[in-house]
């Protein structure tokens, strides 16, 4: 088995991922990291908890350190683009981490909070940029950041950029980039829009592909109940009751003002809950996932763009309240549970309109999901 050090990643990021537990690469990391580091360009096709934010920040921080460079004021030598705010946050706490011997700098900028302070934190120049698309497109308007000195060019969840609208700016962002740089492509599907756009900006790219969108975690229970929508409520907050009190959950709505209906009926109900979406400040997202993350409160109602954000550790429990529209969202959803090791369960409630949807889910992981009756569901096999 290859070990980080047989990647030849420098001594500073080898004894910062030895600090952080990390014996050995995921496969992902294993086949990204060696043509990353030869300076080639890669296409990755691997989904949110295969470790793949290492596969990308490993090697660009050992070409950084590697080769030392002047900072130019309000450039940075690589660019990170991440479709939302708490990947981008995510991404950079991890450069930071794995970075830290380094003597590297970086700096992560999204919307919904003040320009004022990023501005400050890009003056003097930075090695590595994290950034949502909306943001960096308004500060390179006010003049706040140039990209004319980037050598890498990263694009993560490049699908996720497809659902929310940013191929455009996202081809304006490159188009301020030098045509001569390393450009790094990763996405958890491939559809046609997402392919053109690689086609595009890569250049003979090495390609690693783990984890493919139709495959579900080995270690899930899967099940689906049959259930009206006016019943959900009352059957999830009994489903919650039936399990351990310390077993975090993850409930999947549809849209944002669902995610607050179920938190709120959740709450009445004397379950501890929180809802994550887009129409909540950057303070109540952090709270939130912070305190989901520490377990006071264990469950958490989230949209699908909310949780592309999330990797969180003991998930033991995720239940899709709304069964998604597209069929490979089911395979992110429930590619939260069962990480490191552990058994997870997966919950699906349906209701009689979401039979179609249903069967598109059940098409694409080639999988019957065993029905679970809704008036007397067994406890939830969960890990305490």
């Amino acid at each position: 088995m290859t070990s980080f050090s047989e990647l030849g990643l420098a001594a500073p990021i080898l004894a910062a991922l030895a600090a952080e537990g990390y014996a050995q690469p995921t496969p992902v990391q294993a086949q990204a990291i060696p043509p990353i580091l030869a300076g080639r360009d890669l296409l990755g096709i691997a989904q949110t908890g295969t470790g793949k934010t290492a596969a990308f920040a490993l090697p660009i921080l050992h070409r950084l350190a590697s080769q030392p460079a002047p900072r130019l004021p309000r450039g940075c030598r690589a660019l990170i683009l991440a479709p939302t705010r708490e990947l981008a946050s995510q991404i950079n706490d991890s450069v930071c981490a794995y970075g830290r011997r380094t003597g590297l700098r970086s700096a992560v900028v999204f919307g919904s909070v003040p320009k004022s302070r990023q501005v400050r934190a890009l003056a003097g120049g930075i090695d590595i940029l994290i950034a949502t698309p909306g943001r960096l497109l308004d500060l390179l308007g006010d003049g706040a950041v140039r990209l004319d000195g980037v050598e890498i060019l990263v694009l993560d969840e490049a699908d996720h950029m497809l659902d929310l609208g940013f191929i455009v700016p996202i081809r304006r962002i490159a188009a301020q980039v030098p045509a001569r740089r390393q450009s790094l492509f990763f996405s958890a599907t491939m559809p046609a829009a997402i392919a053109t756009l690689a086609g595009q900006l890569l250049h003979d790219p090495a390609r690693v592909a783990v984890a493919p969108v139709a495959t579900t975690a080995e270690r899930v229970e899967q099940r689906v109940v049959f259930v009206a929508t006016a019943e959900k409520r009352a059957l999830l907050a009994r489903l919650l009751r039936d399990q351990p009190g310390d077993a975090r959950t993850l409930v999947f709505t549809r849209t944002k003002h669902g995610a607050d209906r179920v938190t709120k009926h959740l709450e009445a109900a004397g379950i501890r809950a929180a809802a994550i979406h887009g129409n909540k400040s950057q303070g109540q997202r952090e709270r939130a996932l912070g305190a989901f993350r520490a377990g006071t409160t264990p469950v958490l109602i989230a949209t699908d763009i909310a949780a592309r954000g999330i990797d969180v550790d003991g998930v033991a429990h995720v239940i899709n309240f709304d069964l998604p529209e597209v069929a490979e969202a089911y395979v992110h959803r429930i590619g939260r549970t069962a990480r490191a090791g552990a058994d997870g369960l997966a919950t699906s409630f349906c209701d009689a309109a979401e039979r179609p949807l249903l069967r598109g889910i059940e098409t694409l992981i080639r999988t019957r999901l065993p029905v679970l009756a809704p008036d007397r569901p067994p406890p939830a096999r969960l890990a305490a």
